[in-house]
């Protein structure tokens, strides 16, 4: 028998009567991750799913850290199947781990015993291969509470499994079953992270970027689009919308206070979002925003910029501190792009003295001066898009 992948569901198996369509979601994102990697055959049992290699040539490392990156599944084992037969998993155990059990100097047997039928308890399986072992590498002290290497063993209908720990999986839930929005990806730290955050909970997304030329460099937009890359082993395929904004900046600029341009400028962003969402069908609108982290994120701000659209905003970022989200980004491989000192449309043209606690009225006042239906209708026409695959 060969070596396969063994995916745990996470919170997959609590969705009771639409489990199932949680879990053919799940198995269909697994099946299209690993094809890069070979031919191999994806399908459920028992609360896991199998990734079997079918012939030599698969990658199965590679197929192994894809499967860590696809939401929905929380841990991910390789595993050795062999006959139901204690002397065959004795057998198994020794050759597959043999490297694990001569480099430990302590061990544990743990076997779940999924079969009911298999005639003997997890306890006496655990006995008689951790016998076996101990009497194999008898320098090996035998440690149930904390010890260096744990064996796996797993009695399922088909086979028994051996293998060492098990690593963490991306969790949440499959992409695609939490439906679909659009979210803003500017070339910071955050955005990234919260997108990566709403597609843990099944969020297909449609990034959306605003570029300011010449105030923003061709660097700038590459950075951005290279986020988008970063994140497409988590997110999976992506078309990312760049929106021209030079246009709409200068016009604040020209004929809006200077306190409010922040402000206005964010309005703008989000009405475009929202024609960018209905187009797409994307039900929401994620931004990367932190409850106090810069003036146009305080609570007074954050009403004056989700006043003009109809869609949910969802900000899943927003009672976290800098420190957790740096975490993440550099969880999830955008930090080190992040960083990358490459200017922002949001940066350009930043007031003295932005307003922190602004009024809507005044707000929509100082906007009345332009002529905000053109401005978006020219800036939607001249979008570019370019298709972000794994």
């Amino acid at each position: 028998m060969q070596e396969m992948i063994l995916c745990k569901l996470g919170e997959v198996v609590l969705k009771g009567l639409n489990r199932r369509s949680f879990e053919d979601k799940l198995i269909s994102n697994l099946r299209r991750r690993v094809s890069k990697c070979g031919n191999f055959r994806v399908y459920s049992k028992q609360s896991t799913i199998y990734v079997e290699p079918v012939n030599d040539d698969c990658d199965l490392k590679a197929a192994f850290q894809a499967c860590r990156q696809v939401f929905g599944v929380i841990a991910v084992s390789r595993a050795l199947p062999c006959e139901k037969d204690v002397q065959a998993i004795i057998s198994a155990a020794k050759k597959y781990l043999d490297a694990e059990l001569s480099a430990a100097k302590s061990f544990k047997v743990e076997s779940k015993r999924a079969d009911k039928n298999f005639p003997l308890t997890s306890i006496q399986l655990s006995q008689q291969v951790g016998g076996a072992l101990h009497q194999a590498y008898p320098y090996l002290a035998v440690d149930v509470h904390e010890p260096e290497l744990t064996v796996f063993l797993e009695i399922r209908d088909d086979a028994a499994f051996v293998h060492g720990p098990a690593v963490p999986g991306a969790g949440g839930l499959p992409l695609g079953m939490g439906g679909s929005a659009v979210t803003l990806l500017s070339g910071g730290i955050d955005s990234p992270v919260s997108s990566w955050m709403m597609a843990k909970r099944g969020v297909a997304l449609e990034p959306v970027h605003f570029f300011s030329p010449p105030y923003t460099s061709q660097a700038a937009k590459d950075k951005v689009i290279e986020l988008a890359q970063r994140l497409t082993p988590w997110c999976g395929r992506m078309r990312l919308q760049i929106v021209p904004f030079t246009e709409i900046q200068e016009e604040i600029r020209r004929a809006c206070p200077e306190d409010f341009f922040t402000l206005i400028m964010r309005r703008f962003m989000m009405r475009i979002a929202e024609q960018c969402a209905e187009e797409a069908h994307a039900k929401s609108i994620v931004t990367g925003e932190c409850l106090g982290q810069v003036a146009s994120q305080t609570m007074e701000a954050l009403r004056c910029t989700e006043d003009v659209v109809s869609l949910p905003v969802l900000r899943p970022l927003i009672g976290m501190d800098k420190e957790e989200i740096v975490r993440i980004s550099r969880k999830i491989g955008t930090f080190d792009t992040s960083i990358l000192p490459y200017e922002d449309c949001c940066t350009v043209f930043t007031p003295r003295h932005p307003k922190t606690k602004p009024h809507l009225d005044e707000v929509r006042e100082a906007e009345s001066a332009l002529d905000v239906g053109a401005l978006c209708e020219r800036a939607m026409a001249n979008r570019e898009f370019v298709r972000i695959k794994l």
